[in-house]
């Protein structure tokens, strides 16, 4: 009996201490993984969704797995986030993938709809997730910062660029949105499609450029946040140590995700993609756009129950964390020309990228301090949270910064600032390229 008992807890301690890929131990794993690469090279692996989403997952978590863990890539260029997207593209580039393997998940990716799939997931989700007084009151005294970093971000680049002989149009376009726009996921994919509907080219090829972009904006917003927290230790009356103002504090509610809820938050996020579809074939915006303003509207308004809400926020809390990986492992498929890649990169290149993010940091520190804030606090979250990767990019500029308690402030900034760059996007680029 305690033979057995013992050998329990052996197992147990064994199973929680061996090395995981996607909650899977790594032996385990490898199986799956030499089961998917047989099928891939013996021309049996299914086509469709199950042989899509079998390498997009089986792929991208392994590329994510080491890019979390390599040293450079996980604290400067983005983690397992951008090894996911390139890892991907130089498998296509370098003719490592059969042409059949490459076929499907293109097709998935766009025909089948994967990435709209997420996309909506992601918008109702974080957005319905929100404890409406955020969205309210903090989202409203948040609003001017985060505009500011905006705006300086676009002239800081426009001169940069003049200076440098690049077009202002493709200095706030092609550069400054996309790396303010809150990551892959949330900012530079939907963007892409944007972009494809209102200036003619495919997506493929914004996203061409819009990747190196958000990479480096991402080291720079590291780069930048370590030396605000410097700056805070030789000037500290430029910071709270911290604290956003004096006697404001935000507490998110943090719920394990409930199995049977996810089934209902899957019908609101395709239901409200939906009605984004419909709004949109009558309102000169993209859809994406209109579906954010319409479920920040419906939020605001408390016209959603709240098991809804929950429901919302548990589905896009299981996507994010199984699919995450494996959307970005498709984006470098389908999306991701690395050979347009290394060409987009140069000096003016990246010059206009810190520019960017320099810029985003000075507007929202500035503007910041006019409403209240502390201006060292107001310029990591409302300015350099918006200029990095995204939720990995907010832990990066954090932890440079020695500021972790701002996270929730920093998730502010990546959610409704992304959003926020989504409509601006759809607002502007139309009439900068009239």
């Amino acid at each position: 009996m305690n033979n057995s008992i013992n050998s329990a807890a052996d197992a147990a301690t064994f199973s929680s201490t061996t090395p995981k890929i996607f909650g899977i131990p790594i032996l385990l794993f490898a199986v799956i993984a030499l089961v998917m690469v047989t099928a891939m090279y013996t021309g049996t692996l299914p086509t469709g969704m199950i042989g899509a989403l079998l390498v997009m997952m089986v792929l991208g978590e392994l590329l994510g797995f080491l890019g979390d863990r390599l040293p450079i890539i996980k604290s400067y260029l983005g983690g397992g986030a951008i090894l996911s997207i390139f890892g991907a593209a130089a498998l296509v580039y370098a003719g490592a993938l059969p042409q059949g393997i490459i076929d499907n998940v293109t097709s998935f990716m766009k025909g089948g709809g994967f990435l709209n799939f997420y996309i909506a997931a992601l918008i109702t989700g974080s957005i319905l997730g929100m404890d409406s007084k955020i969205l309210v009151k903090v989202g409203t005294r948040f609003a001017l910062p985060l505009l500011a970093a905006v705006a300086f971000a676009c002239l800081f680049a426009v001169i940069v660029g003049w200076i440098m002989g690049f077009s202002p149009q493709d200095a706030v376009v092609v550069i400054t949105l996309p790396i303010m726009g809150g990551g892959m996921g949330a900012g530079a994919v939907p963007m892409s499609q944007i972009y494809e509907q209102l200036l003619g080219q495919p997506a493929s090829y914004y996203i061409s450029i819009l990747v190196p972009a958000l990479a480096l904006g991402n080291v720079f917003a590291i780069i930048i946040a370590g030396l605000l927290n410097g700056l805070s230790n030789r000037i500290p009356s430029l910071s709270g140590n911290g604290q956003m103002m004096p006697g404001v504090e935000i507490d998110e509610k943090s719920t394990p995700v409930d199995i049977s809820k996810l089934g209902i938050g899957l019908v609101l996020a395709l239901t409200f993609f939906t009605a984004g579809q419909i709004l949109g074939s009558v309102i000169p915006l993209h859809p994406y756009a209109l579906m954010i303003v319409l479920v920040a509207v419906v939020k605001i308004a408390n016209l959603m129950p709240e098991f809804a809400n929950d429901a919302a926020s548990h589905w896009f809390k299981f996507v994010a964390k199984n699919w995450t990986f494996a959307l970005l492992f498709g984006i470098g498929i389908a999306y991701t020309d690395l050979g347009q890649v290394i060409d987009a990169i140069s000096i003016t290149y990246v010059m206009i990228v810190f520019a960017v993010v320099a810029g985003a940091a000075f507007g929202a520190g500035l503007l910041g301090k006019l409403v209240g804030f502390y201006p060292v606090e107001s310029a990591i979250t409302a300015g350099l949270c918006m200029a990095n990767m995204g939720g990995t990019g907010d832990v990066a500029v954090l932890s440079a910064a020695k500021r972790m308690q701002l996270m929730p402030f920093a998730q502010i900034s990546s959610r409704l600032g992304g959003a926020l760059i989504l409509l601006i996007s759809s607002l502007v680029v139309p009439l900068l390229f009239a």
